[in-house]
């Protein structure tokens, strides 16, 4: 019998994401082994992901143990993988996306939190719409695992965090106040796990695909690709949502000021052929009718 090796972090939750992504593959009759890869990202807590290579700190050991073959496929959070893959890899895989809303700990709603109080978070798009909508709140970089964020809530070190209800739920953890998505967008692919496996393996591709959900594949491509139509970076604060069903999407995509003062947003509606032009359309309104501060966050 073949064994495939799963490649993941060792967060509890990425843990958890792995042991969801094993099941889904035991169902069809593939059995894993679940090998952990410390990351980069995992290692350097003292600093934001922006300042010490972006998205790249939680993918590129995984990447590199996949492409080397110490594993067969990788499950990351999708949300964490950088737009452009490294050469020689292929996602081949989504599970059916979770709860894509963020949620506020420590407080009741965002109008609750103090005046002038402080909100950890290590996330730009986080911080811009904080600052959209409490501009006297003061934002302070706050990373490490779930239980971590939660601890230094609890201890006082911070007035409120936001956290993936996506994760949370995974983890079992009630906590916080979901915040809507009309009012407030989540980062694109927020609630997805996805499954990275290297190109031209078409064996562990072809189990790998056993498992994919076909829509979720299709929003969190939608997303991405409005990310690389803004030529967005690790320091843009992009938030973003695609819903797919019976062959239509909807999008919806806002670009905003660092420091919360200005934002364009705007919808799009296709069939699922035509969704990826109108999501590059939608980009390009946006970045057209964005102040020349706002366009000089992206590739505009």
């Amino acid at each position: 019998m073949t064994i495939l090796r799963l490649g993941t972090r060792g967060s509890p939750l990425a843990l958890a994401q792995a042991h969801m992504t094993a099941d889904a593959l035991a169902a069809h009759g593939t059995v894993c082994a679940i090998v952990t890869i410390t990351t980069t990202g995992d290692r350097v807590q003292d600093r934001s992901l922006a300042e010490i290579g972006g998205k790249a700190l939680w993918t590129k050991e995984l990447d590199a143990a996949l492409l080397d073959g110490r594993i067969d496929f990788a499950v990351h959070s999708m949300k964490d993988v950088e737009t452009d893959l490294n050469d020689g890899v292929a996602l081949a895989a989504m599970l059916p996306r979770a709860d894509v809303r963020d949620r506020l700990i420590g407080a009741a709603s965002l109008a609750a939190i103090p005046r002038g109080g402080t909100v950890g978070t290590s996330s730009p798009r986080r911080a811009a719409q904080l600052m959209a909508v409490r501009p006297d709140l003061t934002i302070a970089m706050l990373r490490g695992n779930v239980a971590t964020r939660l601890a230094r809530i609890e201890a006082g070190d911070f007035d409120a965090t936001l956290l993936a209800a996506a994760g949370l739920d995974r983890l079992g953890i009630d906590a916080g106040s979901a915040l809507e998505v009309n009012d407030w967008l989540p980062a694109p692919a927020q609630g997805a796990v996805g499954v990275a496996v290297r190109k031209g393996d078409a064996a562990v591709t072809a189990k790998v695909s056993a498992i994919d959900h076909a829509d979720t594949h299709a929003a969190v491509r939608l997303e991405r690709h409005f990310l690389a139509c803004l030529q967005a970076d690790c320091h843009s604060p992009v938030a973003a949502l695609a819903r797919v069903a019976d062959g239509q999407a909807s999008f919806t995509g806002e670009i905003i000021m660092a420091d919360g003062s200005a934002h364009q947003r705007g919808t799009a509606r296709a069939s699922l052929d035509g969704a990826a032009d109108a999501v590059a359309v939608l980009a390009a309104e946006l970045l057209a009718r964005a102040s020349p501060a706002l366009r000089a966050q992206f590739g505009g």
